[in-house]
């Protein structure tokens, strides 16, 4: 963590070693300072405080979280409209499950200005985990939106919670084959708005209704890139092929149906399979850590091991949302800049040292600009309270979110 750093309340300058539930160090820089506002306990283990912090081109004013996952009544999960492929505002998010605090998360297919006539699926980018379920893979880096990957970053980075109640970074990359009398078909896509070259994606029930036309478009290095000209799409239910199609199609998919989708050489594989045909089809995300995560949201790191990575945006300021994990995975802060008019941006580099001073040794850039919502939930409130100022005026729906639970 970064030393030298003046911390102080709405009203004063705090002594001491740190700031209660917070992980921040009190310092002796002048020029360089957070104000962190009064902390304001929501729930066991979750606390609210408003903070601002002096930048480049003023104050941004900030609203943190900070979660005590040792706490064993405290929870963590992702938020979702039901389907991959749908949005809503975070405060909907939240009051569906009754959850005491939320930020929004990952980056999506927002829009598809540069395919006329393709539907934008509201997908996000990275892989997706909620209660255990794994709902989603990572499309590929040239498909995403956002702002540009830092060095040994990638889409399948997420920040994750394990089956140990301990947050961490992740990257979780798709094992899957769809099994066939002439072999096995490699599955490249999980309910994702884009499919490499070649490749074959699986959408389940957990995709919705959204078009799956948009999973053939671009490239794995041009997003904008024409869609393609050869695709193919089998339906297999229950094991056994029900349907075929020339054009990728839309609207729900029945539990126990799986949809595949291939463009280029995956569409001329498909093209092998025939209506009866037996096929078997399997898929799971796979992490690095030897404890699988329970809860994922995509998210690109900005700190990693105590330390802002090299090759972070230094120009662009904007409203921002981070998720960082600090005390060993046990806290989990989670971070949203207000949107207000006046109110200075971040860049991410900022985004990345003030994470760091907050406590998080390690922490992602989660989806901003319009995005960026943070909520709480009063002791007793039927509903979420917007704590921050979205900067479109209101809330933007969203495809996912962090969502925080409590009990007692």
């Amino acid at each position: 963590m970064r030393a030298g750093l003046t911390v102080l309340t709405a009203w004063g300058v705090l002594a001491g070693s740190g700031v209660a539930g917070s992980g921040v160090a009190a310092g002796t820089t002048a020029d360089d300072t957070l104000r962190l506002g009064r902390a304001v306990r929501l729930a066991p283990g979750v606390t609210y405080r408003a903070f601002d912090v002096v930048v480049a081109r003023g104050t941004a004013h900030g609203h943190l979280l900070t979660v005590d996952l040792a706490d064993p009544r405290v929870a963590v999960d992702l938020l979702y409209p039901g389907a991959v492929g749908a949005r809503a505002p975070v405060s909907r998010l939240a009051d569906a499950r009754a959850a005491v605090a939320a930020v929004n998360g990952d980056f999506f297919n927002i829009t598809e200005t540069q395919h006329p006539g393709v539907e934008a699926t509201g997908a996000p980018v990275g892989p997706a985990i909620a209660s255990g379920r794994h709902l989603k893979a990572a499309v590929p880096d040239g498909q995403r939106f956002g702002p540009a990957l830092p060095p040994g970053t990638n889409t399948r980075d997420v920040i994750a919670v394990g089956y140990d109640r301990r947050a961490r970074l992740d990257r979780l990359s798709l094992r899957g084959a769809a099994l066939t009398a002439d072999g096995a078909l490699p599955l490249k896509g999980l309910n994702q708005y884009a499919l490499p070259v070649n490749g074959i994606g699986a959408f389940t029930s957990r995709w919705g209704p959204a078009s799956r036309v948009r999973a053939t478009c671009g490239t794995d290095t041009d997003r904008a890139a024409p869609c393609s000209t050869e695709t193919y799409e089998v339906t297999v239910r229950h094991g056994r092929v029900t349907g075929v199609a020339q054009v990728p199609g839309r609207g729900g998919i029945a539990r126990g149906t799986t949809t595949l989708v291939g463009r280029e050489e995956g569409a001329r594989r498909l093209r092998k399979l025939h209506v009866g045909d037996r096929v078997r089809i399997g898929h799971h995300l796979v992490g690095s850590r030897p404890v699988p995560p329970r809860f994922a949201v995509g998210g690109f790191p900005i700190v990693r091991h105590d330390r802002p990575l090299d090759g972070l945006d230094t120009v662009t300021p904007a409203v921002r949302t981070s998720a960082g994990a600090g005390a060993g995975g046990r806290t989990l802060f989670l971070l949203a800049l207000d949107g207000a008019p006046g109110r200075a941006g971040m860049t991410v580099r900022e985004l990345a040292d003030v994470m760091d001073r907050l406590g998080a040794r390690n922490a992602v850039n989660l989806d901003g600009g319009g995005s960026s919502t943070l909520v709480t939930r009063a002791p007793g409130s039927p509903g979420a309270t917007v704590r921050n100022h979205p900067s479109g005026g209101a809330e933007r729906p969203v495809p996912n979110a962090v969502g925080v639970f409590a009990r007692g």
